[in-house]
């Protein structure tokens, strides 16, 4: 059985397994944008725009606050601690996979 912890893991990575939703985090990084401001960054229209902004809404990855008519979009950086400790388990396995190369490489000579 899948844990809700897991479900929220794996929406973040969903998430950010496309590079403009990726980009769209990026740019989010420096300030609050309107979803029209994000659409002019990319060649792709603002329907596309509003489709990758739903999905970092629902992997909690971006925030909205409605401004009159428009919409301010944030960053919430805070799921993508998910990822961090999901790369920090193979860590240690890279850790030894490169001592074993450097002891092998030391060998060779």
């Amino acid at each position: 059985m899948v844990s809700d912890s897991q479900q929220r893991r794996d929406l973040v990575f969903k998430a950010i397994a496309d590079p403009t939703r990726r980009e769209i985090l990026r740019l989010l990084r420096g300030r609050r944008f309107t979803v029209g401001e994000i659409a002019d960054n990319f060649s792709v229209s603002r329907p596309a725009i509003s489709k990758h902004l739903r999905v970092l809404r629902s992997a909690g990855l971006v925030e909205s606050r409605r401004k009159g008519t428009a919409s301010r979009c944030t960053l919430n950086a805070r799921p993508l601690r998910a990822v961090n400790e999901w790369l920090r388990d193979y860590e240690t396995f890279w850790a030894q996979t490169l001592r074993g190369l450097k002891s092998y490489a030391e060998n060779l000579e």
